[in-house]
């Protein structure tokens, strides 16, 4: 039978990882992270084995990657742990996943694409809500416009967030934003563009952000020029563009632990009620400079959906389904993979101002 590790099991969206896993996975699951007091309770109570380790020193991840067929790796921020666990899985030929939504890491990953493949692994970042069902979208759109140049995404979330995402935004707070501009990541203010967007709920204002298609999208799809936008109260825009003018401070390493220690005290993240109410809208728009097309996708709330998507990521790694290399969701997948799961829905691609056939 297969091994799956799964490292930062015991923070929050690393359970409902574990949970789901135990429930779906016909796979020996071993559960992993820094902290043998937080680990253990967690292990014993899925009566699974735990191996407690820090990832400072690659030998020691070595020795308790062996025999392990795949790694997902649920602990973040990733730009700390992602590298290290790449590096044991080389060396061991152990599979590697994660649910980072980092922009630096996605393309740390990719510069590795031939060192993956040498050891004959694969290396699949972002099998989350960050970047599952947005390069899921950009891969159908890209489809229906194969010789796009400009593409734009975004989502539309309901609900609350984690302790750990909440930390990870905390990182990058003063680093301003980032979009693709003829196939470079470029940095840009943290307010390079507002537009209203239908997400699939009517028009709401919407700012662009550094996520995880930044880097993605343009691997999955080519298009030299992407840009991703959230929905935003207008009051978060002033906010945002407060940032760049605060950034010297912000990136301070004292404000950055103040920051991080009211999160660790006032976060916990969406209960099982709101993750059961919650739910995401997903729009991209891609265009080849004479036509433009659009595509919405409606999903459950986001953790529900990363746990969904990164088991089923998990389960066809370890069946030998997942290319060798470095892998986008949609590269290793196909652009139908987020259709698969309970609770997706897509409006397929179509000219920018028609509308949905009732047919």
């Amino acid at each position: 039978m297969t091994t799956l590790l799964i490292y930062g099991a015991y923070g929050y969206t690393g359970r409902l990882v574990t949970d789901r896993a135990v429930d779906e996975l016909d796979a020996d699951l071993v559960l992993a992270g820094r902290s043998p007091s937080k680990l253990e309770p967690l292990a014993d109570e899925h009566d699974l084995p735990s191996r407690a380790f820090t990832l400072d020193h690659r030998r020691v991840v070595e020795r308790h990657l062996d025999g392990v067929d795949a790694v997902l790796n649920c602990a973040g921020p990733f730009s700390r742990t992602a590298d290290s666990l790449v590096d044991a899985c080389v060396e061991t030929g152990t599979d590697y996943l994660d649910i980072t939504g980092e922009i630096e890491v996605f393309e740390a990953l990719a510069a590795r694409d031939a060192e993956a493949e040498e050891a004959d692994i694969a290396v699949l970042p972002g099998v989350g809500f960050d970047v599952v069902p947005t390069d899921c979208l950009a891969a159908h759109l890209a489809e229906a416009l194969p010789d796009a140049t400009e593409l734009s995404l975004g989502f539309q979330a309901f609900g609350s967030f984690s302790r750990g995402t909440v930390r990870t935004a905390v990182e990058s707070i003063g680093e301003g934003g980032a979009i693709r501009r003829d196939g470079r990541v470029t940095a840009v203010s943290s307010v390079h563009e507002t537009r209203r967007i239908d997400f699939g709920n009517g028009e709401t204002l919407a700012v662009t952000i550094p996520w995880g298609d930044v880097a993605t999208a343009y691997h999955s799809t080519g298009v030299p020029n992407v840009q991703v936008f959230t929905a935003v109260p207008e009051r978060a825009v002033q906010a945002l563009d407060a940032t760049d003018r605060l950034a010297p401070l912000l990136d301070r390493e004292w404000v950055q632990r103040t920051l991080s220690a009211v999160v660790d005290r006032t976060m916990v993240g969406p209960d099982a009620d709101e993750r059961e109410e919650g739910k995401a809208l997903v729009w991209g728009e891609i265009g080849d400079g004479e036509e433009t097309y659009e595509a919405r996708l409606r999903t459950p709330e986001t953790y529900t959906l990363t746990a969904m998507t990164a088991v089923e990521a998990a389960r066809r790694t370890l069946a030998g389904e997942t290319p060798t290399g470095y892998q986008t969701p949609s590269s290793a997948f196909g652009a139908d993979f987020v259709t698969q799961f309970e609770g997706v829905e897509r409006e397929d691609a179509r000219p920018v101002g028609t509308t949905v056939s009732d047919d």
